[in-house]
């Protein structure tokens, strides 16, 4: 998607420049894979025009492969960012996702065969599946074919209520409940049992609905591994963050981190890609799961969408309290 953000701390309606960048759940999670050592791919569909050429450009800036890439279509998705301040909460307008060239991409565009044989590990977002039934479906012949292939397939849950409409839950479950069905790991928390999924549970406390609803949404769709956050806003405007994976029948729950705020979208993407890289570099499970808060917590320094972050950064943000310049 382009990504276009009014300066500072307008509104649009205020607003006479916007500064365009190109990002999204898929490209943020490859690019901080790509960052943490590992290959990083994108399996999308872009213009054939310049606005595809600028994409696939900033792609290759952050480390991703083109291999995966095909032209077609006309448009990107794009979406405008105000920036929130005090009591008033940043504003993301969506706008042409439908007409977008990766919408609107037949059935064959993809060569699901060759790409399920050349990757290890392959992320699906909820906000992808909320875009029509064709998108759905390349991702489902997609994530088969992955796990025929023995890969692993990670699926985020991210429900956005603008993206499904009214009665937007009943729209998603069964989307939702087969992705679960195809994922081995998933990031979600109770709020998505509930939902989503319409689990009830007469427990107050989110810790506690949340150990309560998890491993049972674990053991019905055989998900070896569930992560996710808690996050709380404070008087003075600061975040606290928390995180949690659950494997093996066991809850582990990262240090609870405080901080201020330069710009959060894309914050949760880095969470993601904390516990991806944790699984797959065989961390204990308190290493990643306080890897990937911090990996999160130092996205919300960061200006735009994707992190940028290195396995460095992140292991010095963990033992370390805020310092002065390194020099």
């Amino acid at each position: 998607m382009m990504r276009l953000q009014v300066q500072g701390y307008e509104l649009l309606s205020q607003a006479s420049t916007l500064n365009y960048s190109f990002s999204g759940t898929g490209v943020n999670v490859s690019s901080a894979l790509a960052r943490l050592g590992h290959t990083g791919y994108l399996v999308s569909r872009l213009p054939k025009n310049a606005i595809g050429d600028a994409a696939e450009a900033s792609l290759r800036k952050l480390g991703i492969s083109p291999s995966f890439l095909v032209r077609g279509g006309n448009y990107v998705g794009m979406y405008f960012l105000e920036n929130g301040f005090g009591a008033r909460p940043s504003r993301v307008t969506y706008s042409n996702r439908q007409e977008s060239s990766f919408n609107t991409a037949p059935d064959d565009t993809y060569d699901v065969e060759e790409i399920a044989k050349q990757i290890d590990v392959i992320h699906f977002c909820g906000i992808t599946l909320a875009m029509n039934d064709n998108v759905r479906a390349h991702m489902k012949v997609l994530a088969r074919a992955v796990k025929e292939q023995g890969g692993t397939v990670v699926f985020d849950c991210n429900y956005r209520p603008a993206h499904w409409g009214e009665g937007g839950y009943v729209k998603a479950k069964p989307h939702y409940e087969e992705m679960l069905g195809l994922a081995d790991m998933v990031m979600m928390n109770e709020k998505d049992a509930m939902l989503i999924l319409g689990m009830e549970t007469d427990k107050e406390e989110r810790q506690d609905q949340l150990m309560e609803l998890i491993p049972v949404v674990a053991q019905k769709y055989q998900i070896s591994v569930i992560a996710g956050t808690h996050r709380s806003i404070n008087g003075d405007n600061t975040h606290s963050l928390q995180g949690f994976i659950y494997k093996n029948q066991t809850f582990v729950f990262s240090k609870l981190l405080t901080f201020s705020i330069y710009d959060r979208i894309g914050a949760g993407d880095a969470y993601t890609s904390g516990i991806m890289h944790g699984e797959l570099a065989g961390f204990p499970m308190d290493k990643t799961v306080n890897f990937a808060a911090a990996a999160g917590m130092l996205a919300h320094t960061i200006v735009g969408d994707t992190p940028m972050s290195s396995e460095s950064d992140i292991l010095r943000a963990m033992t370390e309290a805020v310092g002065d310049v390194e020099r």
